[in-house]
């Protein structure tokens, strides 16, 4: 059966589409937007310079060639940690905003969705103390190496509700068709740059307050 949600504003049941989805309508969403925004505005103080300590990890993993695998995996779980972070706030606090930057020309759509998804299942796996190691592996080809995501066995979920079990094997399924046997700096540049762009016009609302 279809998981049925109830909307965040109006209490109206719904089948999410999204994982984090939270109203039933359009309308719902930017009512409850605008009943909230100062509350809603408080993590925009915030997103800038979170924006730039993602983009900071995210980049560091570009020169990581020469690292050895102990370095490569904490550089990884700080950079997961980052993006999830990001995307959760802007998710919740500006998804206006986020599904402008979806729907640009210059972002693909599905594989950023799916990158993100996956990183995700990373980010529930690490929280499980699942070593950040077990997911990178340095793979050789036409005389290059790069790091590259480790594929994963399907994880045991037989811990957690139906709902949960759904979500997570969301997730798993996306890091096997987007993240595995790929290079983690190409996943962690695809998914820094529209997070930056989706952060933008809520980090120059923050600088115009600011600035009054």
């Amino acid at each position: 059966m279809a998981e049925v949600r109830e909307c965040a504003q109006c209490g109206t049941p719904f089948t999410p589409r999204r994982e984090h989805a939270r109203f039933c309508s359009t309308r719902c969403r930017v009512t409850w937007n605008r009943e909230h925004a100062g509350v809603a505005a408080a993590p925009a103080v915030a997103i800038d310079w979170s924006v730039t300590a993602m983009t900071e990890a995210g980049g560091r993993l570009a020169a990581a060639r020469d690292w050895d695998p102990a370095r490569l995996a904490a550089a990884v779980a700080e950079a997961v940690w980052w993006v999830t972070l990001v995307d959760a706030t802007l998710v919740r606090y500006h998804p206006r905003d986020y599904e402008a930057a979806l729907a640009s020309e210059d972002v693909r759509r599905r594989k950023t969705e799916q990158a993100l998804e996956g990183l995700r299942y990373v980010r529930n796996q690490l929280g499980k103390s699942a070593d950040p190691a077990g997911f990178v592996c340095l793979t050789s080809g036409e005389g290059t190496t790069a790091w590259t995501w480790r594929p994963q066995p399907e994880p045991q979920l037989g811990e957690l509700t139906p709902r949960a079990r759904r979500w997570e094997l969301s997730r798993y399924h996306a890091y096997q068709a987007r993240l595995a046997g790929r290079g983690i700096a190409r996943t962690f540049t695809r998914c820094t740059d529209f997070l930056a762009q989706a952060a933008s016009p809520a980090s120059a609302g923050t600088a115009h307050a600011g600035g009054r």
